[in-house]
């Protein structure tokens, strides 16, 4: 267990071995990053829980799968009435699970604000969100170990990854270097996948919290389905 000021920002996730940039303009957060090149460089990206709003039936349905995901991620925020984005509340509930990052890279401006680049280091569960003096928020986490004994997939299984980024970048008309594709090794070709992809905040959050590699693997492929569908204004269907 330890104690970690975490960043929550909606739709910016952050997955173990990928790099995501940050541009860090807000005075808690700049105090923040402060806090954290003057230690240990760590901060934890987590997604405030969303704000549940009505909705209709699904003209998608058949996809039960995925829906059955992004049902189970509303029943747990059920009930509260917050924001989405962090300038909405200046402290909403949290998802429980989040990932640890690093900075690896920093550059600090003349106003103040900061660019850097987090690294991923482990994901970890939150505990508890503890009282500080800090103008930012701080939680006591377990962080998940570092072990990627489950980091390789089933030849089938990577076959079936590969083949669906395909048809995924094509219909979203993504330029891929597919060379430089096929050499990454699973974790890294999975967890990007789930980072880069735009699927809206809820599949990514389900896609964090995948229990294994496998799992993760399964749902990106059945994420890429889902949200690789087009209207006929020839625009990505996310609903």
């Amino acid at each position: 267990m330890c104690r970690i000021p975490v960043f929550p920002v909606s739709g910016a996730i952050l997955f173990p071995g990928l790099q995501l940039p940050l541009y860090i303009f807000e005075p808690r957060y700049r105090a923040m990053v402060a806090r954290a090149i003057a230690t240990d460089r760590l901060i934890g990206m987590i997604q405030p829980r969303p704000r549940i709003a009505p909705m209709g039936k699904s003209r998608l349905s058949s996809s039960g799968n995925i829906l059955a995901q992004r049902d189970e991620l509303a029943q747990k925020a059920a009930g509260l009435s917050v924001g989405a984005g962090v300038g909405a509340d200046s402290s909403p509930p949290l998802f429980d699970v989040g990932c640890l990052g690093k900075i690896t890279e920093i550059e600090a401006l003349e106003d103040g604000c900061y660019n850097l680049v987090l690294e991923g280091q482990a994901r970890f569960s939150v505990l508890r969100e503890v009282e500080t003096g800090t103008p930012y928020r701080q939680c006591e986490v377990t962080v998940e170990g570092t072990s990627r004994d489950d980091d390789v997939l089933a030849s089938i299984s990577r076959a079936s990854l590969e083949r669906e980024a395909r048809r995924f970048a094509e219909r979203q008309g993504y330029v891929v270097d597919w060379t430089a594709v096929t050499s990454l090794d699973d974790r890294t070709l999975v967890n990007g996948i789930a980072q880069i992809a735009p699927f809206d905040a809820a599949a990514k959050q389900a896609l964090l919290e995948a229990p294994n590699l496998a799992d993760r693997t399964e749902l990106v492929v059945q994420l890429m389905q889902f949200f690789g569908r087009h209207d006929g204004d020839n625009q990505v269907t996310l609903q």
